[in-house]
């Protein structure tokens, strides 16, 4: 009875103490649990700081540029109408008087063009096909270089905060070609699959050493604002033979 006795308690007390080390391993999973879920909480808040950071980023240099180019138009474009349209008034003649209107009628619809710029809303109402081939139309006005411009497949629909993003990647793009490439050509293709859309930008111009820093917004940036909106950027390039610049953004992520 003795021994029984003895048996007895110690598979109490191994009991007691496997219920022990069980609830102990369920409070660690637990509190191990939580503390990934506020890890992972904190990951996600601060994923969504950079990218409301990186949109406001965007947004602000997107103003800066539009602010400059109604500025060359104000002094380039419109001061020439308004004084050619003075020179037109002062006349007793009725043509030129006409004339005159005529110009008042320009230079209202011009800056009336000029006040939808300064408002981002335009962002929704334009493709991208439509944006880029407009900034390449630039390029080859001005005689800078000649421009190609390709598109593959059905545009994809982008909120407006993406489309923000590409809009100024491909203007860093065009600026650094511009500043940097003495290019002499310019292939921009846009392709649109089931699965993602793909900007890719190709000049025959100088290239660079992927390892020396770059001026500007700066190539990492640029890299790393695609990442933002879920994307990714891919550069071939060396001294000499040119550069590609790749963009891709996955469709599920659009």
């Amino acid at each position: 009875m003795e021994k029984d006795g003895k048996d007895l308690f110690v598979v109490i007390l191994l009991g007691f103490f496997l219920m022990l080390f069980m609830v102990s391993f369920i409070v660690i999973i637990v509190v191990i649990h939580r503390k990934r879920q506020v890890q992972n909480q904190q990951k996600i808040l601060n994923l969504q700081a950079e990218y409301e950071k990186t949109i406001l980023n965007v947004e602000l240099e997107i103003q800066e540029e539009t602010l400059g180019y109604v500025g060359r138009e104000l002094h380039d474009n419109i001061g020439q109408l308004l004084s050619l349209t003075k020179l037109n008034l002062s006349s007793s003649k009725p043509e030129k008087i006409q004339e005159g209107r005529h110009l008042i009628g320009m230079v209202i619809k011009e800056v009336r063009a000029l006040s939808k710029t300064l408002n981002l809303d335009w962002v929704e109402g334009i493709s991208l096909r439509e944006y880029f081939q407009k900034e390449l139309n630039k390029l080859d006005q001005i005689g800078f270089c000649k421009t190609q411009f390709k598109v593959e497949g059905q545009e994809i629909k982008l909120i407006k905060e993406k489309k923000l993003v590409l809009i100024r990647v491909f203007q860093e793009c065009l600026n650094n070609a511009v500043k940097h490439s003495e290019a002499q050509l310019i292939l921009v293709s846009m392709v649109n699959t089931s699965d993602c859309l793909e900007l890719t930008f190709k000049d025959d111009g100088n290239g660079f050493d992927l390892s020396v820093p770059s001026s500007g917004l700066g190539l990492f940036n640029l890299s790393k604002r695609m990442e933002t909106i879920g994307g990714e950027m891919v550069i071939q390039t060396k001294r000499g033979t040119g550069t590609e610049i790749k963009l891709t953004l996955p469709l599920s992520i659009a």
